[in-house]
C-alpha cells in the first residue's frame, strides 16, 4: 500500500509539456510560463513536466531543476504538477527527486534506467531507492523507449511503498487494463499514447498524460469529456480525427512540428534542441494545409488561431 500523499484527485488531460529554450537552444523560462498559462487557460487538469515530450534527456541537470522550479511556481498550485525525475544514474534521479519534493511538486514520476539493460532486481532496486528518499508519490513511467517493462515487473514495483501509479505508454491495452484491474482503484493509471486515448480510457485508465495535449488540448477534453459520460462512440469519432493529425505529424518529427504549430499560433515556445531536427517551412506549409483540408470543427477551431 501507498503510504504518501493520495494522488487520487490526478486526473484528466495532463499534457507532457514542452520544454522552453530560446533560439540559441538556451533554457527559456519567460516562455515557459507563457506555455503555462496557455495551458491552464485551456483547462487541462495537470502537468508532467521534463519528460520525454519535454526533453528532459537533453538537459543537464541544473536546467532540469530551474525548469521544474519556475514551472511549478508559476502553477501556484492551480493544478497538479508530476516532475519526471528519471535518470541512469540512482544518484542522480534521486537529486532529482529531492528537489522535486523542495519546490513543492505534487507528484514525481521516472522511466525505468536504461542503456545498460539492467536487470529486473536492479530495476526493483532504483525505484525503491528514489521512494525512500522523498514523501512524495511515484508515478512509474513504462515506455518502449527505456525498454517496456513486463506486467509482473510492473506489479512487483506497486509493491513498493511509494509507488502510487504508472503511466503506461503502450498499445498494448489489455496489459493495462489487466494492471488497473489487479492493482485497484486507489492506484493511478495514465494511458500515454496520444492516438489510442479514448482506447486507453476504455481500458480503464484514470488519466491521458501525452504530447499532442500541448497544442490541441480542446481535442483531448472533448474525448476525455465524452468518456466521462460514456458516449463511447462519439468519443473515437473525434479521436478518428486527433489520430489522422497525429500521424502525419510524426511523420515529420513531432517534437519539432508541435513546437513550431504551437508558435505559428501565437504561444511562442522557441524552437527543439539537437539532435532533434527543426521543421522547415516546406514542411509546416504542409502541416497547415494538411489541418486546413480535415475539416473538423476543433481542429478549425486551432487552425483559426495561425498567425
Amino acid at each position: 500500500m501507498c503510504s504518501k500523499p493520495n494522488i487520487r484527485h490526478i486526473t484528466g488531460v495532463i499534457p507532457a509539456m514542452l520544454s522552453t529554450f530560446d533560439e540559441q537552444e538556451q533554457l527559456d523560462l519567460k516562455r515557459s510560463g507563457l506555455l503555462v498559462e496557455h495551458l491552464i487557460a485551456s483547462g487541462v487538469h495537470g502537468l508532467y513536466i521534463t519528460g520525454s515530450t519535454g526533453e528532459g534527456f537533453l538537459m543537464t541537470i541544473e536546467e532540469r531543476k530551474r525548469f521544474a522550479q519556475e514551472v511549478v511556481q508559476r502553477v501556484n498550485n492551480r493544478i497538479p504538477v508530476i516532475v519526471h525525475v528519471g535518470a541512469i544514474s540512482t544518484k542522480l534521479g534521486i537529486e532529482l527527486a529531492q528537489h522535486a519534493q523542495a519546490i513543492g511538486a505534487d507528484a514525481i514520476s521516472s522511466v525505468p534506467p536504461f542503456y545498460y539493460q539492467y536487470t529486473p532486481d536492479e530495476i526493483f532496486r532504483y525505484y525503491e531507492d528514489l521512494c525512500s528518499s522523498v514523501d512524495l508519490p511515484m508515478i512509474v513511467y513504462n515506455i518502449a523507449l527505456a525498454t517496456l517493462m513486463g506486467n509482473d515487473l510492473v506489479l512487483r514495483l506497486a509493491t513498493i511503498d511509494g509507488v502510487c501509479g504508472l503511466k503506461f505508454t503502450g498499445t498494448q491495452h489489455h496489459d493495462m487494463a489487466l494492471l488497473k484491474e489487479r492493482l485497484g482503484p486507489d492506484f493511478m493509471v495514465y494511458s500515454g499514447c496520444d492516438e489510442m486515448a479514448t482506447q486507453g480510457l476504455l481500458a480503464g485508465s484514470d488519466g491521458l498524460i501525452g504530447s499532442f495535449y500541448n497544442i490541441i488540448p480542446d481535442v483531448f477534453l472533448k474525448i476525455y469529456d465524452l468518456c466521462q459520460k460514456g458516449c463511447y462512440t462519439q468519443a473515437m469519432e473525434v479521436q478518428r480525427h486527433a489520430t489522422r493529425f497525429i500521424v502525419e505529424a510524426v511523420r515529420y518529427g513531432h517534437f519539432g512540428v508541435i513546437k513550431q504549430l504551437l508558435t505559428d499560433s501565437g504561444v511562442d515556445v522557441g524552437p527543439v534542441r539537437r539532435p532533434f531536427n527543426r521543421p522547415s517551412q516546406e514542411v509546416m506549409d504542409r502541416m497547415w494545409a494538411f489541418i486546413d483540408g480535415m475539416h473538423d470543427q476543433l481542429l478549425m477551431d486551432f487552425a483559426s488561431h495561425k498567425r
